[in-house]
């Protein structure tokens, strides 16, 4: 089981997993949406405690791996201000079957938003309330 962790400012990419030895590769990318709260907004800005953060992420994905086992996780988190229509997140898993490799993205994206000090604030929030509508059109 090999991780690998990047909290960076710069923009993500994550080139492709090799699929020699697997039977699936899973991939997510989050990706910045222009409302948040029923407002417009230009980005979100992300804070991390990272060596918590890098350590957390490693715990989450470990413990995953002992229940669904995997190849390489690979989770790139971006920084700073990720701007709408960029992704703030990166993440693919290879394993050996399908179940597990989407059971570890899934798990561990829950886990992310509830155990890892990674904070995001809306930046450029207009004071234009968005109806219900259009949001959930947006979405």
């Amino acid at each position: 089981m090999k991780i690998e962790i990047l909290l960076c400012p710069e923009a993500l990419s994550l080139p492709p997993l090799a699929a020699a030895g697997v039977g699936a590769i899973a991939r997510f990318e989050g990706i910045v949406r222009d409302l948040e709260g029923g407002r417009r907004i230009t980005g979100l800005n992300y804070e991390a405690y990272e060596p918590m953060a890098d350590r957390m992420i490693r715990e989450i994905l470990e413990d995953l791996g002992r229940v669904h086992p995997f190849h390489i996780a690979r989770v790139h988190h971006r920084i700073g201000f990720v701007p709408v229509g960029e992704a703030a997140i990166l993440m693919d898993v290879s394993s050996k079957h399908r179940f597990e490799a989407f059971s570890v993205l899934t798990k561990f994206l829950d886990r992310l938003k509830q155990e890892v000090p990674i904070w995001k604030r809306a930046a450029g929030v207009s004071s234009e309330i968005v109806n219900s509508q259009e949001e959930s059109a947006a979405h």
